[in-house]
């Protein structure tokens, strides 16, 4: 009796399906936090930035509008880090949260 040709690697076999992927990836909430905070975090750092090119070209017509400006800047920016971490359900008050006063602090070497 012949023997049937041996089957072919690369096609399907129900009788003997492929093992099934891993899933050691992250979760689907994980990389909706990071994407949401990402998003975040970079929307309100270019509010801030936006802000302090406004207080650039603050006339001299209205004196201290300028640090007034870089001041809400300073306090956008750290809400904007404050709120990252929030998404990720930690405490906003961390060290880290200083770095949001960055765009403020360039911003008042630049126009000062």
């Amino acid at each position: 009796m012949p023997q049937p040709p041996p089957r072919r690697r690369h096609l399907l076999d129900p009788a003997n399906p492929r093992p099934a992927a891993s899933t050691s990836g992250m979760s689907l909430t994980s990389v909706q936090r990071w994407v949401m905070s990402s998003l975040a975090v970079t929307t309100v750092g270019h509010l801030a930035v936006g802000i302090v090119i406004a207080a650039a070209y603050v006339g001299d017509e209205r004196p201290g509008a300028d640090v007034g400006l870089l001041g809400v800047a300073a306090l956008l920016g750290m809400l904007g880090v404050a709120v990252g971490f929030l998404i990720h359900e930690r405490s906003a008050f961390t060290p880290w949260v200083l770095l949001g006063l960055l765009p403020a602090v360039i911003g008042a070497f630049l126009v000062l």
